[in-house]
């Protein structure tokens, strides 16, 4: 069943202030998630040329879920870019992992994923999440549903054209995998409001034309902070944790890792075929 918006506001706002336009949740660290899979789900984020704001956003995801003591790994092709706004490959803050991979097509992405996901949620820590950042104009030249995973995060912002582009995101990945969870983060909002508009135009058009529900993963609210981190090559969680922010990026890690043990490659059926 899609997940509305309005399902998940009680994760940014304090409970005095719901309905307000601008107030966020404040305080408290992440729960830990408790996860029985053997082997770590994970979330494909497809990524346009030079991204770096939203590769950027993958990292501070990345951080906040190892934050909750789950293991969190990063998976992308190598890209000078987005590797810009990156650490260096290897475990970072609070045992969050880069690997940076020498993939050509998302086949030999796929594989490292799968692979990294049993290795991670086998070992240290407990199972969480491997994030895999796909070039997004990989996804039209995907060979089979082994190329993609069942589980997918897209960003959008509420300008016209980036939503128009994020529905043509959401359009190939349910074409590759038709009953795959297509999950969106709105970020770049001034409001509540601007944020929950912007999902339900996309969550609508999804619908009708499609025939498939969005969930929302919230919002991320227009915050210099995260800028003047992503900047200085730190977690917005590090550098500055008790912005608005910064809390916005915990309770989108939050809300993924609640839906985490319903798409290990052994629950979901993603698996190599051959």
């Amino acid at each position: 069943m899609a997940r509305e918006l309005g399902d998940v506001l009680h994760y940014f706002l304090d409970e005095a202030d719901v309905g307000e336009a601008s107030g966020v949740r404040g305080g408290g660290e992440t729960e830990p998630v408790e996860s029985t899979l053997p082997a770590a789900p994970v979330v494909g984020v497809p990524l346009g040329e030079s991204d770096v704001v939203r590769a950027a956003y993958v990292w501070n995801l990345a951080v906040e879920i190892a934050r909750s003591g789950a293991s969190a790994t990063v998976v992308a092709a190598r890209d000078t870019q987005t590797e810009a706004l990156w650490p260096a490959p290897g475990v970072g803050p609070l045992g969050a992992e880069l690997v940076l991979s020498g993939a050509r097509d998302l086949g030999e992405l796929a594989r490292t994923a799968r692979d990294l996901a049993s290795q991670r949620g086998r070992g240290r820590g407990k199972p969480g999440l491997v994030l895999v950042c796909m070039p997004a104009a990989w996804l039209a030249r995907a060979a089979g549903p082994e190329d993609l995973p069942p589980w997918f995060l897209l960003f959008t912002t509420p300008d016209p054209r980036e939503l128009r582009a994020c529905y043509d995101l959401i359009e190939r990945v349910l074409r590759g995998v038709p009953r795959g969870r297509v999950g969106v983060t709105v970020h770049g909002v001034g409001s509540i409001a601007e944020a929950r508009a912007a999902f339900l135009s996309l969550a609508s058009a999804s619908e009708r034309n499609l025939g498939s529900g969005l969930v929302s993963y919230g919002l991320l609210l227009d915050d210099l902070h995260v800028y003047r981190a992503i900047v200085s090559l730190r977690p917005i969680g590090l550098a500055h944790p008790q912005s608005r922010g910064a809390r916005a990026v915990r309770d989108v890690a939050r809300l993924l890792l609640e839906d985490a043990p319903r798409f290990g490659p052994e629950a979901s059926g993603w698996q190599e075929r051959g």
